[in-house]
């Protein structure tokens, strides 16, 4: 018996990693279109990621690189049948990727220059899962600087570092996409009602993280600034350009092999007293390539209570319509009172042609979101879940894992990654690291650069066109494309040798 259950383990593990191996080559499959040229000599790579990053301790020569496998501590815990003794294996079957993920800068290599970075301390993605320094408890002033501009559009007004998080509106979007999954799920079904149930779901999961977040802020991105991010784990790349300063607005352009991903992000933020409200005036856009579909909506209101005093917190509410060929989800984020203790739900309907409501959505956008159909209220069924923050989240600005990866800068991508990149931001480096007076007097010379740039444009009476997303008008609206140069830059001929690409800190 025991012999028995030995050999079924064993070809329980066999059919695992061919099935992991199959994934692998898939996924490398879906990123061949970026080829770059040879990785440099680890001597000149140092020295282009410190003319880059300025001055940031994180990746200076101080601290010797670390170079070690992802899967040396991607471990699991095995029983040995014979002895009943625990023993610990290493997961081979995640090197299953071919050459051309190298190629992409998403190496099984982690390469970090702390030396007192733990294993535990290293994500399975093969990144990071803490940051470099806890969020600063500094007083900020707020309340005068607050008071002084009742009323206004506070995207004008320059606000000290430390209400900052460290990451950037950019990189924001890119967050929507921590729960791409749901969109992978989505692609798979032939049923067009339930692939509408998982788009919403994402939909919804896109505001997960703003439940502790309400302490801080984004930074603005500076125009012309760009944020890549490649997860070939999840199996998707990612663009990001600020595109306009005044009114500010963002782009960005996601690629996988079952969905594109894209959006233009323009808010009005204004402040009322005890409350501060942000407006989303852009629209999200996800096409199911499998199926020829593109899903719309526009996003709610997102306010954030007790910002003068108190326990902020954050609430979304207002209408979300997502339609796609006849197929219509109405979803409706209930507004928190102050005299209930009901908060964050979330509930809709799923409509067919002629209105006819097929299936029912419900939940709270902090945790999960269910269904059920209208034929059958019995059977509720869980679409999706988030995800368990970090222990110690309240000190690192309520980052998910996800958000805690985000602006960490790995040296194998960082060769091949524009200097505009917001990874390189010199005051949101200096924040993440825990230098506030580095970062504010940072945040200062970044501010004037920007200025003195505008009015030089304005001088020569030159119109600032983005360079990866192209101005467009489709269906009476104004819009921003990705243009796919930036990928083929990339590859050919780098762009260290692009000339038009501009100095920004």
């Amino acid at each position: 018996m025991l012999q028995e259950g030995i050999k079924q383990n064993e070809e329980l593990k066999a059919r695992l990693t061919n099935s992991e191996d199959t994934l692998g080559d898939s996924l490398a499959e879906n990123f061949t279109k970026i080829t770059l040229p040879p990785s440099p000599s680890s001597e000149k790579r140092n020295s282009l990621i410190k003319s880059k990053v300025n001055r940031s301790q994180s990746l200076s020569s101080k601290a010797s690189e670390l170079f070690f496998d992802a899967t040396d501590y991607m471990i699991e815990e095995t029983v040995d049948e014979e002895d009943n003794v625990s023993t610990v294996s290493s997961d081979s079957s995640s090197s299953s990727f071919s050459d051309q993920d190298l190629e992409t800068g998403l190496s099984e290599e982690i390469i970090t220059d702390d030396r007192n970075l733990k294993i535990s301390e290293i994500c399975k993605t093969g990144r990071r899962s803490t940051l470099p320094a806890p969020m600063s408890s500094s007083d900020t002033g707020l309340l005068s600087i607050l008071t002084k501009n009742i009323g206004k559009d506070l995207t004008r007004i320059s606000m000290p570092v430390t209400l900052n998080e460290p990451l950037n509106t950019l990189q924001i979007l890119c967050e929507e996409l921590e729960y791409s999954d749901l969109l992978d799920k989505a692609s798979s079904f032939s049923d067009p009602f339930e692939r509408m149930i998982y788009v919403a779901a994402f939909a919804v999961s896109s505001y997960a993280s703003t439940n502790t977040r309400a302490a801080t802020k984004p930074f603005n991105p500076i125009l012309g600034e760009t944020y890549e991010c490649i997860r070939l784990d999840k199996g998707w790349k990612f663009v990001a350009e600020q595109v306009s300063h005044h009114p500010p607005i963002s782009a960005c352009h996601a690629d996988s092999q079952n969905f594109i991903f894209k959006q233009d992000c323009r808010v009005k933020t204004k402040f009322w007293g005890k409350s501060m409200e942000i407006h989303p005036v852009g629209s999200v856009s996800v096409e199911l390539t499998r199926h020829n579909e593109e899903y719309k909506w526009k996003k709610v209101t997102t306010c954030v209570h007790n910002v003068l005093g108190g326990q902020r917190w954050v609430d979304q509410y207002g209408e979300m319509n997502i339609s796609c060929q006849g197929i219509k989800c109405k979803l409706n984020f209930v507004k928190a009172s102050y005299w209930s203790n009901k908060k964050h739900e979330v509930h809709g309907t799923i409509t067919g042609p002629g209105d006819e409501v097929k299936i029912y959505l419900f939940g709270k956008w902090t945790e999960a979101l269910y269904c059920t159909s209208k034929t059958d209220h019995q059977s509720n069924r869980c679409i999706w879940r988030a995800g368990n923050l970090p222990e110690d989240h309240e000190l690192y600005y309520g980052f998910t894992r996800f958000a805690v990866e985000l602006n960490e800068l790995q040296s194998n991508e960082a060769t091949y990654l524009p200097r505009t990149d917001t990874r390189f931001r010199p005051d949101q480096r200096f924040l993440e690291e825990g230098k506030i007076d580095e970062a504010e007097a940072a945040k200062q010379r970044v501010e004037k650069l920007q200025r003195e740039a505008r009015k030089e444009r304005e001088a020569k009476s030159i119109e600032y066109k983005p360079r990866w997303f192209n101005k467009v008008e489709k269906d009476k609206t104004e819009t921003y494309l990705f243009n796919e140069d930036y990928w083929s830059c990339k590859r050919e001929p780098g762009f260290d040798e692009v000339d038009n690409i501009p100095q920004l800190w």
